[in-house]
């Protein structure tokens, strides 16, 4: 990304930022109704610190649970038709179900602890990347295949040395998707039950209607997820050398 994509949502930011504080002040807005960010910006102090830490480590290890189970499950679904024709409307119904339906049962099951929020960032991060790495290994250029098939070459070579590269672009853009929802995943099981995290700050701060440290947690979750999106954009740009990344 060049230098002035990179300043252009900065000066974006600072001005809606400046906007918001402004029309605060201005119209004497009550700090429980809306606070204003420099109100909320100074309660993230060492021990909301800690919150964001357990909040991250919950969604990243959800991310990397998810999206390696999704591409191994997008490989077996394009060398056996029959096991996608099965499983797939299985992903769809999981996809579609609510995930505040599930986290009280993952609670029930795993308890309040790490691996009940781990397993619901992996519920709502397991789709995109998986249609994503469908699609990517099934797209191939005929006349590719034709000549990988001329040289009698293995699965395993038509799949390391082509349907692989070939799907790349597809499964980044999967897993760029699934970084901000890996953070939903963790705050939601948070909020069914947890004595740690930003989810559980939103909750313990709404009942004692402190809404600057509820607006300090949303912030703090947005930095979350903007650098999981940031580093994938990053191993993007690196990875997929031979395309124009923009973003």
């Amino acid at each position: 990304m060049s230098s002035r994509a990179q300043i252009y949502p900065l000066l974006f930011f600072a001005f809606t930022m400046a906007t918001w504080e402004g029309c605060v002040r201005a119209l004497h807005v009550p700090e429980y109704l809306l606070p204003t960010p420099s109100s909320s910006i100074a309660r993230i102090d060492t021990d909301l610190f800690g919150h964001l830490l357990t909040t991250f480590e919950e969604a990243a290890i959800g991310f990397a649970i998810a999206n390696t189970l999704s591409f191994a499950a997008a490989v077996l679904f394009v060398h056996c038709p029959v096991v996608e024709q099965c499983l797939f409307p299985l992903a769809v119904g999981m996809k579609t179900t609510p995930l505040a339906a599930l986290a009280p049962l993952l609670v029930i099951w795993m308890g309040t602890g790490l691996w009940s929020k781990v397993t619901a960032a992996v519920l709502i991060c397991f789709f995109p990347t998986l249609v994503s790495a469908v699609k990517g290994l099934k797209t191939i250029e005929p006349e590719a295949r034709d000549l990988f098939d001329c040289y009698r070459a293995t699965t395993f070579e038509t799949f390391w040395h082509l349907r692989l590269p070939s799907s790349l672009p597809y499964v980044l853009s999967g897993l760029k998707i699934s970084t901000s929802l890996a953070v939903v995943g963790a705050i939601v099981g948070e909020f069914v039950g947890a004595s740690r995290g930003l989810g559980y700050v939103v909750l313990v701060s709404s009942y004692h209607m402190e809404t600057p440290t509820m607006f300090a947690a949303v912030f703090c979750a947005a930095a979350i997820g903007l650098s999981m999106f940031w580093i994938v954009g990053a191993a993007e740009r690196r990875i997929v050398f031979w395309q124009r990344i923009d973003s």
